[in-house]
């Protein structure tokens, strides 16, 4: 068993050479589709940007590195609320659950939604509205599957169904993640991660609200004619981590990360974070995000700044305390609005 894992350990470093050769294309930005699959609705995480991907653990894993599943301990629920961008109306829900399965396997669930509230109906001879309104939906369900193949190595596999509607055009499709951990040093304290993100066919929109009436020219007869949407591709992304823990003693903890996006429809990004633990109880971490011309207005490409912070408090309970209740904090600062928060409730067995 511990072969296998060293064999997907290869096959993913071998994936990941070949994505960064060809990584970050700038040219091709906003031509992809289902964007909300690049939006991260979990709170600890966001805390430092994502820079920990390879020491994620439990079912904020489906998002970041799917192998960090496979570190659910017997059974584990998530709950985050997440105002995207403060000051424009978004809010994010996200649910999560993982159940481990045997010696070492871990099989979970997670559902994210996006809500915009009630925008006005326009159309070409009423700009102004005054027909009402709609609600566009956003939304995507992963299925999971996470092992622990030795002590030092964890894999998964991930299928997202994803959706998106207005009132009367919809798409849905489906994509892939797959993700790899491995955990090396004296004292475990050394990680590495790689995961592959959102690779599946490409979608297309379709329902009435494509379609267009008019009156043929030579008679008084009514013609309806069905526009194509074009497709769209899904906006693929490996990420690349590594974390060093300091383990200072037995009440505190520093972790040192790091963490690399090849995007493929978009600049690369690279993430620098840290976490102090103390007592595994009371967690502080922050990061900062950098991509080209970040610090330019008028060139960034990206709505966040860099700078990331959070918080987390686990209330250890049960015979053992190895259940846990924990509360999560994460902001991220962006420019314009106020920038993103993200907070969340969890129950470790």
């Amino acid at each position: 068993m511990k072969r296998m894992g060293m064999r997907l350990a290869m096959i993913a470093a071998t994936a990941a050479v070949g994505s960064v050769a060809m990584a970050g294309n700038p040219d091709r930005a906003g031509s992809a589709g289902a964007t909300q699959l690049l939006v991260n609705p979990w709170a600890r995480s966001n805390g430092w940007s994502l820079a920990n991907s390879s020491t994620l653990r439990g079912v904020e894993g489906m998002y970041g590195n799917i192998a960090g599943l496979a570190h659910v301990r017997k059974t584990e629920l998530l709950f985050t609320n997440t105002r995207w961008l403060e000051g424009s109306g978004v809010t994010i829900n996200a649910v999560g659950f993982g159940q481990k399965l045997g010696e070492s396997g871990v099989i979970g669930i997670s559902a994210t939604s996006f809500s915009f509230g009630d925008l006005p109906v326009t159309t070409v001879e009423q700009p102004e509205g005054g027909l009402g309104t709609f609600r566009p939906t956003q939304a995507n369900i992963g299925l999971a599957y996470a092992k622990t193949f030795s002590n030092s190595i964890y894999g998964g596999l991930l299928v997202r169904v994803v959706s998106e509607s207005i009132a009367n055009v919809r798409t849905s499709g489906i994509c892939f993640d797959a993700g790899i951990q491995y955990v090396t040093g004296p004292s475990e304290n050394i990680h590495f991660g790689i995961a592959l993100k959102n690779v599946g066919p490409a979608m297309r929109f379709s329902g009435d609200g494509l379609s267009v009436q008019g009156l043929i020219t030579t008679g008084s007869d009514q013609l309806t004619l069905q526009q194509r949407s074009a497709d769209f591709e899904l906006p693929s992304m490996m990420n690349i981590g590594a974390a060093y823990d300091f383990n200072i003693s037995e009440l505190h903890r520093v972790t040192v990360a790091g963490n690399f996006a090849s995007n493929s429809f978009t600049k690369d990004q690279f993430t620098l974070g840290a976490e102090y633990a103390f007592k595994k109880m009371i967690h502080l971490r922050g990061g900062f995000l950098w991509e080209q011309d970040i610090t330019d207005k008028e060139l960034s490409e990206t709505v966040f700044t860099g700078p990331s912070a959070g918080i987390s408090v686990d209330l250890p309970f049960g015979d053992e305390k190895k259940s846990a209740l924990a509360i999560d904090y994460g902001y991220r600062a962006t420019n314009p609005f106020s920038g993103v928060h993200s907070i969340g409730v969890r129950l470790s067995l």
